[in-house]
C-alpha cells in the first residue's frame, strides 16, 4: 500500500488512527490498491500484445509502407474473480485490426467467474436474484440475461449425463413417477410434467435412469421412456420390480416392456384412496387397520388382516373396501423380496423425496424458462442426490449401521 520511512511516519500514524476508528477502511484501502495494481499489470500486457501484433515496440520507427500504428485506447470494465471490476485502457490500432486475446471482445468477466455464476444459479438463486446481488459481490451488475447465457454452456454436459449409457448398471428395481412444473411454452404458462425413473442396482445403489419431459398419464409416453433406457443399454431382463403409484396405463406398459418384472403399487397412495372413501369419524380407525395389513410380519399375516378388514367394514363402507380389494395384490408384492428391503419397497417414497427436492429448488424460479432450463436445474439436483446416495444404499445398509452402534454401546 505504501512504504514506511521516517518521512512518512506521521502520515502512517494518521492513517492508523483513521483505520482504528473505522477498521473496515483498511480492507477497502487494500482492495483499491490491489485493483490498481491489477489494472496496471493488465494494461501493460495489453500494450505488449499490441506491440507484438504490430511487429514493433512503442516509439519504434515504422518500416516503409507500414500504414498501421497505435491509435490511443478505449476504456472498458472487466470483472475478475477475487479482485473485482477493473477499469482498463485497451490499446487499439489505426486500422482496427487488433483484437486482444487476453481480454476478448465483448467479454465482461473471466471464465472462473462464469463458473461461479452458474453454480450460484444451480444452487438455488434465480437469475433475477443473482442480478440483484452481483453489484455488491462482484463490483458490477450482471443482468439476468447474462446469467442465462452463461448457464446455456452447461447444457452440453447436462445432456451428456442425462442420456448417458446404462450398460454398466445392473438394475433390479425401478421407481417411477412424474412431477409437474409451471413452465413457459411460447408465450403462455403451462403445467408441464417431467417423468422420473430411479433404478436400484444389485449392490443396492440408487441411480437416476431418466429425467424426461412428457405426459405422466400417457401410456405411450412411458413406453418411449422405457425404450430410450433400453436403447442406452438398460438390461431389461434383469429388472425384477417396478414401484409406482398406479398412474393410468403405466403398470400395463411396464409389464409389457419388462417381462420378468413384478409390480409394487405404492401403499401410501392406496391408503389415501381408501381413507378418502371412509367416514371422517372412522378415518383413524381405518388407518390403523390398514397399517396392520401393510406392516404385517409376512404376506400370509397381511392377508389374514385384510380378510378381517373386509369382513368388518364391507357392509359399513363398501367403497373403501372395494378400493382396497382392487389394489391388495399389487400392494403386497414386496413380500417376495428380502425382508431388509421391505421398508424401501412398500412405497414410492424414494422418488417422492426427489420430487420434493426438485420443487424446493425450483420454487425461487416460480416459472421455469423452458425444457432446457428445467433439465439444467433438475439434473444438477439429481447429480447431488446421487452423490449422497452412495453412502446410503437401499434398505439393507441400516442393519450393519445399527450393529456398529450396538457394539459401541
Amino acid at each position: 500500500m505504501f512504504e514506511i520511512n521516517n518521512e512518512s511516519l506521521p502520515e502512517v500514524k494518521e492513517i492508523f488512527k483513521e483505520i482504528m476508528e473505522n477498521p473496515e477502511k483498511m480492507f477497502e484501502m487494500m482492495r483499491i490498491d490491489m485493483t490498481q495494481m491489477c489494472e496496471q499489470a493488465i494494461i501493460g500486457l495489453l500494450k505488449v500484445e499490441l506491440g507484438h501484433f504490430l511487429g514493433r515496440d512503442a516509439y519504434e520507427r515504422r518500416m516503409a509502407g507500414d500504414k498501421n500504428y497505435r491509435n490511443g485506447s478505449y476504456r472498458r470494465n472487466y470483472t475478475v474473480k477475487n479482485i473485482g471490476t477493473l477499469n482498463l485502457k485497451v490499446p487499439r490500432d489505426r486500422n482496427g485490426e487488433f483484437s486482444s486475446k487476453l481480454i476478448r471482445k465483448y467479454e465482461r468477466y473471466d471464465k472462473a467467474l462464469e463458473k461461479d455464476l452458474a453454480m450460484m444459479f444451480l444452487s438455488g438463486l434465480s437469475t433475477r436474484g443473482i442480478s440483484l446481488i452481483s453489484k455488491s459481490l462482484l463490483g458490477r451488475s450482471i443482468s439476468a440475461s447474462e446469467v442465462s447465457a452463461v448457464n446455456k454452456e452447461l447444457l452440453t454436459g447436462i445432456e451428456t449425463w442425462r442420456n448417458r449409457p446404462l450398460h454398466d448398471l445392473d438394475i433390479k428395481y425401478m421407481y417411477l413417477d412424474g412431477v409437474n412444473f409451471a413452465m413457459r411454452v411460447d408465450h403462455s404458462i403451462e403445467k408441464i410434467p417431467v417423468l422420473v425413473a430411479i433404478g436400484v442396482t444389485h449392490n443396492n445403489q440408487k441411480v437416476f435412469l431418466a429425467i424426461q419431459q412428457g405426459d405422466k398419464e400417457s401410456a405411450s409416453t412411458w413406453r418411449e421412456v422405457f425404450k430410450d433406457m433400453k436403447q442406452r443399454g438398460l438390461h431389461k431382463d434383469r429388472i425384477q420390480l417396478g414401484i409406482m403409484d398406479g398412474l393410468t396405463g403405466l403398470e400395463k406398459v411396464f409389464q409389457e416392456e419388462f417381462l420378468n418384472a413384478k409390480i409394487q403399487r405404492c401403499q401410501v397412495h392406496v391408503c389415501r384412496n381408501v381413507l378418502s372413501k371412509a367416514p371422517h369419524s372412522r378415518k383413524k380407525e381405518v388407518a390403523d387397520r390398514l397399517r396392520d395389513i401393510f406392516y404385517a410380519s409376512s404376506r400370509a399375516k397381511a392377508m389374514e388382516y385384510f380378510h378381517q378388514f373386509v369382513s368388518d367394514y364391507e357392509s359399513q363402507m363398501p367403497s373403501a373396501v372395494n378400493s382396497l380389494k382392487n389394489n391388495i395384490d399389487s400392494c403386497l408384492t414386496f413380500y417376495s423380496f428380502p425382508a431388509e428391503e421391505w421398508i424401501s419397497l412398500r412405497s414410492t417414497n424414494v422418488i417422492e423425496r426427489v420430487n420434493k427436492e426438485f420443487k424446493r429448488r425450483t420454487k425461487p424460479m416460480e416459472i421455469l424458462a423452458g425444457e432446457e432450463s428445467t433439465y439444467r436445474l433438475l439434473c444438477f439436483v439429481a447429480l447431488k442426490m446421487e452423490l449422497t446416495w452412495r453412502s446410503a444404499p437401499l434398505g439393507r445398509n441400516n442393519l450393519p449401521v445399527l450393529d456398529k452402534f450396538t457394539q459401541k454401546i
